[in-house]
């Protein structure tokens, strides 16, 4: 174990959560005016798009490290030119950003899921997918573990990516900015279905997204310590060490093998200089 990371895991003071969620307790509605809803007792979120606004919300905690999944179910039928948006973002020009987006679709057409990782304000690592479901149909936990040295994007417990950290390549890595969740449901018909060649059908408005079944296993910093790395021992789930075993790592071969459709690691023509550094990483 790092020094640095070892210091930090026994100095730093820090809050552990671990709970299935209430969206009462965890979230705030933030915009929409009155399009996000909490239901059933705090059991359910739904959030609506209109001609006039989509809508959305956003954690009460900031999270350093933990694994956090949701369950979502998108919207369904026409959904082309509209996004729906579920990431963990902190504040400032050199924010961190960790992204899954919901680029909607034409009835029949797969669903299109984007992720990115922003860290100290530089994006452009976009890798995007093909469902091999229907995420309409039914609610599926989409989840985000991030701890010191992997953020690992999962669907249904089934790795899609593995941003690690490469630090000592020089590669910046999401390990000091605390984040809230956030998720919104919005019109991007400009860029978000086929390049924006197919724009929003307002006819089928409003554009319905759920989501259910929050669960934090994380850290969430004190006031007076912004910098936390929880003992894994408090962890039950072990996210602060979990790393990708061999099973793993082929299941998200599989799936990157066959439901990839981009991958900015292999796109020549936009890093025409050469490809960012950690693409040459296996």
């Amino acid at each position: 174990m790092k020094k640095g990371l070892l210091f930090a895991i026994l100095t730093c003071s820090f809050w552990m959560i671990a709970h299935a969620g209430n969206f009462y307790q965890d979230f705030d509605t933030t915009w929409g005016d009155g399009r996000a809803k909490i239901l059933d007792n705090g059991q359910l979120l739904t959030l609506t798009l209109d001609k006039t606004s989509g809508s959305g919300f956003q954690s009460k905690n900031e999270y350093l490290f933990g694994k956090l999944d949701m369950q979502i179910k998108l919207v369904p039928g026409n959904s082309a030119g509209t996004v729906t948006a579920y990431y963990l973002s902190s504040q400032g020009p050199t924010h961190d950003e960790i992204d899954f987006e919901f680029l909607g679709n034409i009835s029949g057409d797969p669903y299109t899921l984007h992720t990115n990782v922003f860290t100290q304000g530089k994006g452009n690592r976009e890798m995007q997918f093909k469902l091999w479901f229907d995420p309409t149909k039914d609610f599926h936990t989409y989840s985000i573990v991030w701890n010191p040295r992997h953020v690992i994007f999962m669907v249904d417990g089934t790795p899609i990516r593995d941003f690690k950290n490469l630090e000592s390549r020089g590669i910046a890595f999401p390990k000091n900015q605390p984040m809230k969740i956030y998720s919104s449901l919005w019109n991007a018909d400009d860029w978000a279905t086929r390049g924006g060649a197919i724009k929003t059908d307002w006819s089928n408005a409003p554009f319905l997204a759920s989501y259910r079944n929050f669960n934090a296993d994380a850290c969430v910093p004190a006031s007076h310590a912004p910098n936390c790395a929880p003992n894994a021992a408090t962890s039950k789930n072990g996210w602060l060490n979990q790393e990708l075993d061999s099973t793993a790592q082929e299941k998200m071969k599989w799936v990157q093998h066959n439901y990839m459709i981009y991958n900015y690691c292999t796109d020549l023509t936009r890093f025409p200089q050469g490809l960012p550094p950690e693409c040459s990483v296996a």
